[in-house]
């Protein structure tokens, strides 16, 4: 038998053969200093939600029966009626303007796509303060109305009352309806045009391809997105108040602050924690585990129909309606009494309220993105079940409402500073009093919690696109994950990282559940500045601010648009 002599492989080869072992290496990599972090990070956002079951379990006075018969019932209507009808309202218009602005050409098709996304701009207890200044009995409209027609009282006509159940859906379908939009809007553009034209040649109508074709692809992201517009609607505690709806959310703040029954709150904020997973399972229901793809590379244009003569135009008016009640009358509103009301502003604590505003999102914003990142990377780095689930569920706290959020928040701080104060007192014989509670630290330990969603949602998108080639040519070369990270993936994600960050200033900038509960004494923001001129009737005075928080909004809203307008893979936006 005879021997044939082995050769080395090219250096080439050996190189590539390298970098093959260190990848299929990645796939067993534990790094436990990456998980450890990644579990710290979940404890830390997990940690409010554990203590409104442990107080609301060990409550010193049983308030379940009270809540069962007096407050829950009337609460859990309110806010599932409030949250249906938004949602249902929602939508049909959001779903509706992204089939017509996404399939037909009309009279100012390209600049209402634009401007559908505006409402989320506007937070929904800004637009609550808006319309009940306009419809309120002393508003213009009304006052108009009486001039017009001679009324002299109230008794004389019927209106609808803007400080109502109705009132309030409207109002929050006003405003919320874009994220069912840009569900839609994205579920459209990447749909296959193929499909539809099958369904053509089958006999279906356009509208008969909608239903049949087009809706169902669309399932996933429009459950996405009304479950969206059904969280919000449990967050808000602002609109709902102004507007006389009794929500779970009101009902904490006034069982905790007027009632000084934080045992008592807790327990509400265990039902609205049920109402939450119950609609994430829903969510998760009406997805259905659809899962729809791409069987070819190749992406055709999307072939617009033309609507012409009055057709267009009345495709241009419902697609003008919904942007005409979500901006452009609580805009106008605000710019007229930001403008008339602007000495009065500046002059009652204005200023002092952007600043601390300004310093509470930047903060936020430093602390989500810096853990988004860490959140984002540890699963790359630490390819364990533990590490992916710690990451996906460090998520939760965007779902919490901000009034069950800011009890969770309190009660951990109320708990190390009591232990600090005693042992201080113990050691030096002196009271360190409230250190974390109630101070700055609590707000945006709150924010960050309530955001971190939406930096990671970023960052780990972005990453996903970085090829694991580059980690394992890193660690060809020595480096280990953390090196990795900040010479390699860091300067990649820079554009990412600003986004996210961006994202995340603009909603703490418009949080204000868990901004009211939680401030420091006499410490106002933008949002509780407007809200608190509001309590009192004062909306002119708060309209500069409120103003302020809107313009903030708009630059993220233009460039999410146009990231997914432009979004159709394999080819240009439509």
């Amino acid at each position: 038998m005879s021997l044939t002599p082995q050769t080395s492989p090219p250096a080439e080869q050996r190189g590539f053969g390298l970098v093959h072992r260190l990848r299929l290496g990645r796939g067993v990599s534990h790094a436990p200093g990456w998980s450890l972090a990644a579990g710290l990070v979940l404890a830390v956002i997990g940690l409010p939600v554990l203590a409104v079951l442990y107080l609301a379990a060990t409550a010193t006075e049983n308030d379940w029966p009270h809540l069962v018969r007096s407050v829950l019932p009337v609460a859990l209507k309110e806010t599932l009626l409030l949250g249906i009808g938004a949602s249902a309202v929602a939508l049909v218009a959001g779903t509706g303007a992204a089939w017509l602005v996404t399939m037909y050409r009309f009279p100012g098709r390209s600049l209402l796509d634009r401007l559908l996304v505006l409402p989320l701009a506007i937070p929904t207890y800004i637009a609550a303060y808006c319309y009940a200044e306009l419809l309120d009995y002393a508003g213009p409209v009304q006052s108009s109305l009486r001039a017009l027609f001679g009324w002299q009282t109230a008794g004389d006509y019927w209106f609808p009352s803007i400080r109502s159940l109705g009132g309030a859906t409207f109002v929050m379908a006003a405003v919320l309806y874009p994220y069912v939009y840009l569900a839609a809007r994205a579920s459209f553009v990447q749909q296959s045009v193929c499909a539809l034209e099958v369904a053509r040649t089958l006999g279906r109508t356009s509208m008969g391809a909608f239903w049949s074709v087009a809706l169902p692809l669309a399932r996933p992201a429009l459950a996405a997105g009304v479950a969206l517009v059904a969280m919000e609607t449990m967050n808000d505690l602002g609109a709902v108040q102004h507007l006389g709806v009794e929500t779970l959310s009101a009902s904490i703040y006034a069982t905790w602050l007027q009632r000084s029954n934080l045992g008592g709150a807790a327990q509400i904020a265990t039902v609205a924690l049920g109402l939450i997973v119950l609609l994430l399972a829903a969510e998760r229901m009406a997805r259905g585990g659809a899962k729809v793809h791409h069987t070819t590379g190749r992406y055709r244009a999307i072939p617009f129909q033309d609507i012409e003569g009055w057709r267009g135009y009345a495709a241009a008016l419902i697609c003008a309606l919904p942007f005409v009640a979500g901006f452009v009358v609580p805009f106008l509103l605000l710019l007229q009494f930001a403008v008339s009301h602007a000495s009065s502003a500046l002059e009652g604590g204005f200023l002092k309220a952007a600043w601390n505003s300004l310093v509470l999102a930047a903060l936020a914003a430093g602390f989500a993105v810096a853990l988004g990142l860490l959140l984002s990377y540890a699963p790359r780095a630490a390819r364990t079940a533990f590490t992916r689930a710690a990451a996906h569920f460090s998520g939760f706290g965007y779902a919490l409402p901000g009034a069950v959020l800011a009890i969770g928040v309190l009660i951990p701080l109320a708990a190390l500073d009591n232990s600090v104060d005693a042992l201080a007192r113990e050691l030096f014989g002196v009271s360190t009093g409230l250190i974390l509670s109630g101070s700055v630290a609590a707000v945006v330990y709150a924010y960050v919690i309530r955001f971190l969603a939406v930096a990671r949602g970023g960052i780990e998108a972005e990453l996903e696109r970085i090829s694991p080639n580059l980690d394992a040519a890193a660690r060809a070369l020595g480096a280990s994950a953390a090196s990795a990270l900040w010479r390699v993936h860091l300067p990649l994600l820079v554009p990412a990282l600003g986004a996210a960050g961006l994202l995340v200033f603009v909603d703490a900038l418009k949080e204000l559940p868990a901004t009211l509960l939680l401030r420091p004494f006499d410490f106002e923001t933008l949002a509780t500045h407007v809200y608190a001129l509001a309590a009192v009737e004062q909306v002119e005075s708060g309209a500069l601010g409120a103003l302020t928080i809107v313009l903030a909004g708009l630059v993220p809203l233009i460039v999410l648009h146009n990231a997914i307008a432009g979004g159709r893979a394999g080819g240009s936006g439509s």
